[in-house]
């Protein structure tokens, strides 16, 4: 049985107002959310656009695509795609579009996603170890967990989950796997716990936590995706278009920070010369550097909302 579980709270798009507010900056536009999820900000933005306005959604998650594909039977200036952000050159092309006004991002994983307990996302509820987005495509865990090894897997938690326990977590892990003790949630749940010191085991968010948000972004191999998926969007900017990005986790949130800066700061000239010599120009230009977060009246109705940041650039040329 998991303990200490979280309150996951019903869905609910997270910091929806900011979002929309710095996303839709012409009524009239064309506009990109590349991660549809239950629709919350997609429908929020359509709120926005005028008649003339469109937006073409994608999401790796076919409970989401459905959903998108019964709003886009509602209304006419909707398209979903079941694609994955890092797909968005391709999605643009296949809908006939060359630059956009706004792409958005919402990162991580849904509420929805979190209840199903036959997604393995979660230990709240004991699943399948699966853990991916896209359930129709991709190895799920239980197969990854099966060829990799106790170096590979620690570095993983480390890396993406920021674990102080990294090794005697993937060394259990394994240990469990070996003994034909590690197909459910519920058992990597309990694996995980008995495996941090007893001081680590109580107090504060889950000892699970970090290890569960590492194995599924491995997984779903979300580092590379975004990356890939930012760089994209940028490129496909129309001059004043916005990039609008949510993220909950702190490796996505530098990805994201790193990557904007990259095109806002290109210049890769010595420190020490006193003029640039490079020729790179900016392509673009912060808009809300310093993320914002929810407001405590908003975590208070959705507690999903708390490790929320959000940054807004804007396209130059």
């Amino acid at each position: 049985m998991a303990r200490n579980t979280p309150d996951v709270g019903s869905h609910a798009p997270v910091l929806l107002e900011s979002f929309i507010d710095y996303l839709c900056t012409v009524a009239d536009g064309c506009f990109v959310d590349a991660t549809f999820g239950r629709g919350g900000h997609a429908r929020a933005l359509l709120q926005r656009l005028s008649a003339k306005g469109q937006l073409l959604a994608l999401d790796r998650d076919p409970e989401a695509v459905r959903e998108g594909q019964r709003l886009a039977a509602q209304d006419g200036r909707f398209r979903m795609r079941h694609d994955a952000f890092a797909d968005l050159d391709a999605a643009l092309d296949a809908a006939g579009w060359d630059k956009v006004h706004g792409i958005g991002f919402d990162l991580g994983v849904s509420s929805p996603q979190l209840d199903d307990a036959e997604r393995g996302f979660s230990f709240a509820q004991d699943g399948p170890l699966d853990m991916r987005m896209d359930s129709e495509r991709g190895q799920p865990l239980c197969e990854r967990l099966a060829r990799i090894n106790e170096r590979e897997l620690a570095d993983i938690i480390r890396r993406y989950g920021n674990e102080r326990y990294a090794g005697r977590i993937a060394r259990a892990i394994l240990r469990a796997r070996d003994e034909g003790e590690m197909s459910r949630t519920a058992q990597l749940e309990n694996v995980i716990f008995h495996a941090m010191p007893k001081q680590a085991r109580f107090g504060g968010a889950h000892p699970a936590t970090r290890t569960f948000q590492a194995l599924r972004m491995w997984v779903n191999d979300e580092m590379a995706q975004l990356e890939t998926g930012l760089k994209a969007a940028m490129r496909r900017l129309l001059p004043g278009g916005r990039l609008v990005v949510i993220s909950f986790h702190s490796g996505e949130d530098r990805c994201v920070r790193d990557l904007i800066e990259s095109e806002v700061r290109p210049c890769t000239c010595p420190p020490d010369f006193p003029i640039c010599v490079c020729g790179r120009v900016a392509s673009m230009r912060w808009v809300q550097k310093k993320p914002l977060r929810a407001t405590a009246a908003e975590v208070a109705e959705n507690p999903r909302s708390r490790s929320a940041l959000l940054r807004i650039a804007e396209r130059l040329t």
